[in-house]
């Protein structure tokens, strides 16, 4: 026992030696994830602001001006144009110089300190439908405060209803807290999958292999001395950019901390049994890359990280509860966002636990017959 301790140590410490004196093997585990956390932290975001925004006001009175006030300091509208007619403020949607057109017709002051029922034409450049959406959400809320605002506190028939919108969980709606998250997820994937299935491959390539297989190794010590570094290197570069976004980009942390490192242990079981079994199938290094990125992409696309789950065919919901991505983004962004803990996360571990199990003893299994 006691001599396959120490023989798993050697091998661990010679795969780390390897890593480090390895170029595109540092760059994996270094700059891979500040990239990432850097890209879905600043530019891929579903925020929606500084909208592009043209005001045609044929009113030009106090009521009206003071809307489009509230529109110019609410930080998500940028008054660029300001068109005198119809024509010119339509001109401007075709020429996508404008994302939002706000028109206000003559009598909109006088009819609104009167009572009467009145209305603002909000036009919005469909061609990009989510921020469309958002833009006339964001137009659609000012509108409706001003008006309750407008409404007197004495009014003989007051609003029967005050609706007050309020996001749950992520109350700022800010889409880093929502990717920075799950980029832990996709980096410890990524690089679990090319560290394991590369080192393996490389070692039959360089003629290593058939060494290792004379000396007193065990295919399970192999086993072992091949995917523990990368174990531990995903478990560092989960604490990397964890604190990156705790302290860059203000990511909150609700839920127990302590429940992160056992989550991730839970989820290298799949991802280094499919590295493993990579590993099985490729000959070259090049293969080895070509076919971590072939099984990457698919598992992101149906992880529910860029597209909500819900939204796909059938067929691919049921393909997605093959794919342990699925189960580590809830539970990531569980302890991340909701302050959930084991009491409500409980069935995405088990998931994930038994799915990791049969993939790494089956891919440990085929892997062990590969060297037979």
């Amino acid at each position: 026992m006691h001599k396959g301790i120490e023989r798993i140590k050697q091998m661990v410490i010679k795969e780390f030696i390897q890593i480090l004196r390895d170029r595109r093997m540092k760059a994996i585990v270094f700059v891979v994830p500040f990239l990432q956390t850097l890209v879905f932290g600043f530019v891929v975001t579903t925020d929606v602001n500084n909208i592009q925004t043209a005001v045609l006001d044929r009113d030009n009175t106090f009521e009206s001006r003071e809307l489009v006030q509230r529109f110019a300091a609410s930080g998500y509208f940028t008054i660029r144009s300001r068109p005198e007619t119809p024509a010119q403020l339509q001109g401007l949607l075709d020429r996508a110089a404008v994302t939002l057109a706000l028109q206000i017709d003559p009598k909109f002051g006088q009819e609104l300190s009167r009572g009467i029922p009145t209305s603002v034409l909000v036009l919005a450049d469909g061609t990009d439908s989510n921020t469309a959406v958002v833009a006339l959400g964001y137009a659609n809320s000012i509108i409706k405060t001003y008006a309750q605002d407008r409404a007197a506190p004495s009014a003989r028939f007051p609003a029967a209803i005050d609706v007050r919108e309020r996001a749950w969980y992520n109350p700022e709606l800010k889409s880093k807290n929502y990717n920075v998250p799950g980029v832990i997820a996709m980096v410890i994937m990524l690089t679990s999958l090319l560290l394991t299935s590369m080192a393996v491959v490389r070692e039959r390539e360089i003629g290593t292999m058939e060494q290792l297989m004379v000396t007193p190794l065990k295919p399970v010590e192999l086993i072992l001395g091949k995917t523990i570094p990368f174990a531990v290197i995903a478990f560092f570069d989960m604490v990397l950019i964890t604190a990156f976004g705790v302290l860059v980009f203000n990511i909150p942390i609700n839920g127990p901390l302590w429940l992160l490192p056992l989550c991730t242990a839970i989820y290298l079981l799949s991802v280094l049994g499919i590295g493993l079994f990579i590993s099985t199938i490729a000959k070259t290094q090049q293969q080895a890359l070509m076919a971590a990125f072939f099984f990457y992409m698919p598992a992101i696309l149906l992880s529910g990280f860029m597209f909500p789950i819900e939204n796909m065919p059938v067929l691919f919901q049921y393909a997605t509860y093959m794919n342990p991505l699925r189960y580590f983004l809830i539970i990531i962004r569980g302890i991340f966002l909701k302050g959930n803990g084991i009491a409500i996360l409980w069935p995405q571990m088990a998931a994930l636990l038994l799915l990791g199990v049969v993939v790494f003893v089956l891919s440990s299994l085929r892997f062990k017959k590969r060297l037979g």
